[in-house]
């Protein structure tokens, strides 16, 4: 079953959120519109249709088209849902949830990374698809071998999954360089699964690996901030993060956050079908570092669950 996670089939949250994830796959007079909404949604669920297109510089049947384009069936459903969206958040949330601004100070600073960390965690948990997480998770657990394709921050992402696999005994490599992920990629079969980790979607090197796999028989799946970005065209299972970028906070700093929450449960779902080997393989794994703990006593009672 291809499952490809996009908000509009998947659990309804915010709309913002579906928004921000569908916006690169829009075209560009239903971008704009875009913009207009996540620029003060507050403000739009009070507009007109009129109004807004006129904001957008478009017309009011491309207001409607992107209200469909982005699952809602028309533009008063669309300011319902701003509406209701705005009504949940506090004024306290959205001061936190702004952009830091130039003369924040340090306090202003932590406040505000650690709700927009907060916030990527809870809306990605809001948005992602369990029946897209369950195909992968069923997937993962029956593979032969798990290759993972990541490069820059991502790559990091892929080293925890290869981690956290091999501390159950499960075989999976993260690969960053190209060529070794497309050598890695080639000798992939039917029995193996491909994950491409990549927060826009348009990462080349990590498209092109999940591709080859894909044409080697290899079950892909794609780790990303938006559901209609060039990766999932080649993925089979498509799991989004719901991840906002700020002036000093780019994709390659706050995507960590969604990603490693997706990671989380995938690897807690896949642990859950090996429970036996996860609990032995993690007693196992554990007391083969107890040694290297300085001052510390090895309690062998404990991380014997996943």
């Amino acid at each position: 079953m291809v499952t490809d996670g996009s908000p509009a089939e998947s659990n309804e949250g915010s709309p913002l959120v579906q928004i921000r994830s569908l916006l690169p796959g829009l075209a560009r007079a239903e971008q704009r519109v875009a913009n207009i909404v996540l620029a003060d949604p507050a403000a739009i669920s009070r507009q007109s249709i009129t109004e807004v297109a006129e904001a957008a510089g478009t017309s009011e049947t491309t207001v409607t088209r992107f209200c469909k384009a982005i699952g809602v069936g028309g533009y008063p459903d669309l300011r319902i849902a701003l509406a209701a969206d705005t009504a949940r958040t506090s004024t306290r949330d959205r001061e936190l949830g702004s952009d830091i601004a130039p003369d924040d100070d340090v306090a202003q600073i932590i406040s505000k990374i650690g709700y927009t960390d907060a916030k990527a965690v809870e809306e990605t948990a809001g948005q992602l698809d369990p029946e897209a997480l369950e195909a992968l998770v069923a997937a993962v657990a029956a593979a032969r071998r798990v290759d993972i394709y990541g490069v820059g921050a991502s790559a990091f992402v892929a080293q925890d999954l290869q981690q956290k696999l091999h501390r159950i005994g499960l075989t999976g490599f993260a690969w960053s360089d190209t060529h070794a992920a497309l050598t890695s990629a080639a000798v992939l079969g039917p029995a193996d699964v491909a994950i491409g980790i990549s927060h826009t979607g348009a990462t080349a090197e990590t498209v092109e690996a999940l591709r080859e796999a894909r044409r080697r028989g290899a079950t892909t799946a794609a780790l990303t901030n938006f559901a209609r970005s060039p990766i999932t065209e080649t993925a089979d299972h498509v799991l989004t993060t719901a991840v906002r970028e700020t002036t000093y906070r780019s994709g390659a700093m706050s995507s960590r956050i969604g990603q490693l929450t997706v990671i989380d449960c995938l690897f807690v779902g896949v642990a859950q079908r090996h429970l036996d080997q996860t609990k032995a393989a993690l007693e196992a794994t554990y007391e083969a570092v107890a040694g290297h703990r300085l001052g510390s006593r090895p309690d062998r009672r404990r991380h014997k669950e996943p």
